[in-house]
């Protein structure tokens, strides 16, 4: 038996980043979410293409500083910074500290002080923007993210010693479509510059990923012509984005063999090598993760080719990968290639859980390699 491997097509995900590049304004900045996927290979493949990286934890710094050394990282944001935390942002040269709290902007403005520097700084405002239709909603309500409105804007007219406003960042939605991104981004800079006369605003990111359908993708053209527009009224702004899951979520793969083919109660499933310990966005994000089946030919139980459930090894029923009525008969030592990986995959799964042997990583083409795997006789 295979260990389960993630695959990541770094040529893809350049033309990916290229393309996403070009549908926006060149004023725009582009900054990538590290949040989304740390791999080495895919910040160094990303770095020609974007103006810049996020980073949301001093891991993420130092693995900045070791991957692309001598390129600060562009903004440093997150909630719950220690001093420790806003002391490594200084230390690094992050350009733009998003501050989340009037107590937060305090303890930075100490430190920068105390080091003899100035704090660049972005308040995180939480602003009540309409988003009907977003997957998931961190504005317009109590939440841990950002200022009220109105403590950011006093805030900006009040900064502590060592603090310098640059400006507003506010994400406030996930799951947005291109017109809808536009039409927030639009509000926040409106509030920005309005409320607190912004030099720049970072409306973050929340671009939509569909996983129920791989080929429909975020329409980065008609958001970049909404992102104009706003430029074209405000433009003496400095305007950036910080996307994450839809750069790099199609450029990465979990490949996998199944273990074991069984009926229950009238019902198949699909028992594979890993699981949700190894990727678990679909678990997290409630869906099923889509999946391409790699036949191998050999003899044994194979489900009847109609609904089956798939599986990992996890003590748990909650370990299920995804649900499928289209994915045809499937066998012991069949490859399932699952798709759209490449963020918030391998990241963010607890991976702990049991103690099971971690995934293997490589690049490439992943249905090349899922082909060429089921190409091969099984392993013991």
């Amino acid at each position: 038996m295979t260990r389960p491997v993630y695959v990541h097509d770094l040529d893809a995900l350049a033309i990916q980043a290229r393309a996403i590049r070009t549908a926006l304004p060149q004023p725009v900045e582009l900054l990538y979410a590290v949040k989304a996927n740390p791999d080495p290979g895919v910040l160094r493949t990303l770095a020609p293409a974007v103006d810049g990286f996020e980073a949301a934890s001093r891991g993420e710094l130092r693995r900045l500083a070791e991957v692309l050394p001598g390129r600060p990282p562009a903004a440093y944001a997150g909630p719950g910074k220690t001093d420790a935390d806003l002391a490594a942002a200084l230390a690094a040269g992050v350009h733009r500290i998003h501050v989340e709290s009037p107590a937060e902007l305090r303890r930075l403005g100490a430190l920068a002080t105390a080091s003899g520097t100035s704090a660049q700084v972005l308040l995180r405002v939480n602003l009540p923007v309409e988003a009907p239709g977003a997957s998931l909603v961190m504005g317009g309500g109590p939440s841990p993210f950002g200022m009220d409105p109105a403590d950011a804007a006093e805030c900006a007219r009040r900064p502590p010693v060592g603090i310098d406003v640059r400006g507003i960042h506010a994400h406030l939605a996930s799951g947005l479509d291109a017109p809808l991104a536009g039409a927030v981004a639009a509000a926040v800079v409106e509030w920005a510059v309005t409320e607190v006369g912004a030099a720049e605003v970072d409306v973050g990111g929340g671009m939509a990923v569909d996983y129920t359908d791989p080929a429909a993708r975020f329409d980065w053209v008609d958001y970049g012509r909404a992102l104009a527009d706003v430029l074209d009224v405000y433009p003496g702004v400095r305007l950036r984005i910080e996307p994450g899951r839809s750069v790099t979520a199609y450029c990465g793969a979990y490949l996998t063999e199944v273990i074991d083919v069984k009926r229950s109660y009238g019902e198949w499933f699909v028992v594979v090598a890993g699981g949700t310990h190894h990727l678990r966005t679909p678990a997290a994000k409630g869906h099923a993760q889509p999946f391409r089946v790699h036949r191998r030919g050999v003899d044994g139980v194979r489900t009847d080719g109609g609904p089956v459930t798939v599986v990992g090894q996890l003590c748990t029923p909650k370990d299920v990968l995804s649900r499928s009525a289209t994915a045809g008969p499937i066998g012991v030592g069949d490859v399932l290639a699952f798709a759209m990986a490449g963020a918030y995959a391998w990241n963010i799964s607890h991976r702990d859980f049991l103690l099971h042997e971690p995934p293997l990583f490589m690049n490439g083409d992943p249905q090349e390699v899922a082909a060429e795997w089921a190409a091969r006789p099984p392993a013991p």
